[in-house]
Parts: C-alpha cells; sequence; structure tokens
C-alpha cells in the first residue's frame, strides 16, 4: 500500500517530456494565428490614428486659409513651428501633430488648394502600409499598395 501510494505521488510531481512538447506545440499554433490578427488590428489603429490626425489639420489649414486668405505659407520649413512655407512638415500653428508612426507634410499648398499626406514614419509600426492623403475639397486617398500613387484601384478612399 505505502509503495502504490508512493509511486502515485511521484507520477503526480512533473510532467513527461511529451506532454511539455504538446503544450508547447499548441502555443506555438496559438501564436502563429494570433500574432498577424494582433498586428493587423494594431496597424489599423495607427491608421486611424493619423487619418484623425489628417482630419484634424485639414482644419487647421482651413482656420489658416481664414486668417491669411490662403492655404500658402503653412508649412514649416525651418523648424520653429512657424509657417514661413509652402510645403514640408506643417507648421504648429496650423496644426500640432501626436501621431509618431506617420509623417504628416504639406505637400501643396497654393491660393485656393491643399493636399495633406501622412507617410508610415521609416522603422515605425506602420512602416509599408502606405501613405495617406486629404485634400481641400475633402477626398481621401490611401496607396495601399505603397508603390508612390494613389492611381491604383481601390485608393480613393481610406475604407480597408
Amino acid at each position: 500500500m505505502a509503495r502504490a501510494l508512493a509511486e502515485r505521488t511521484r507520477r503526480a510531481a512533473g510532467l513527461s517530456l511529451v506532454e511539455v512538447m504538446a503544450v508547447l506545440a499548441i502555443l506555438a499554433v496559438v501564436a502563429a494565428v494570433a500574432l498577424p490578427i494582433y498586428r493587423g488590428y494594431a496597424l489599423r489603429a495607427l491608421r486611424t490614428s493619423a487619418q484623425a490626425e489628417l482630419l484634424r489639420c485639414a482644419q487647421g489649414m482651413e482656420r489658416h486659409a481664414g486668417r491669411t486668405g490662403s492655404y500658402a505659407g503653412a508649412a514649416d520649413a525651418d523648424g520653429d513651428g512657424a509657417a514661413d512655407a509652402d510645403t514640408g512638415a506643417i507648421a504648429a500653428n496650423v496644426c500640432i501633430v501626436a501621431a509618431d508612426a506617420y509623417r504628416l507634410t504639406v505637400a501643396v499648398a497654393d491660393a485656393r488648394r491643399f493636399v495633406l499626406q501622412a507617410t508610415p514614419a521609416v522603422g515605425g509600426g506602420a512602416a509599408g502600409d502606405g501613405t495617406l492623403a486629404i485634400d481641400s475639397v475633402g477626398a481621401r486617398r490611401w496607396d495601399r499598395n505603397a508603390d508612390g500613387d494613389f492611381d491604383d484601384a481601390g485608393e480613393d478612399s481610406w475604407r480597408w
């Protein structure tokens, strides 16, 4: 009797190598499925944040045009935060950019129109996701395949 009890106690003390390998295999399969899904959701969250920043900065461009009578001169060429150029980084007095996964710039600005772009930051969480853009008439574009243009099918909206 004592021998049988000792044998059961010894077996209950640990896991066999086969059991450990089975658990590791299950965890590997779960990770292989879950990580790409998580990456997709994280990328979508970064893209949505950049879209919100573009909309907010488009409002800033409208305020800038209301003050100056033109969309021109809303970029910051020398890095001091003040608007002093037509293209480049968005000036802080037009819009303060909080997104760090994308770099927001004024791509086109003149008396009658503007185009703002959000380009994924190099090495950031959205790298390779493609550039987002909004213009003065509210047209939204997304270079889904990151080929440098908005001419492909399905790139005339932000929908995914």
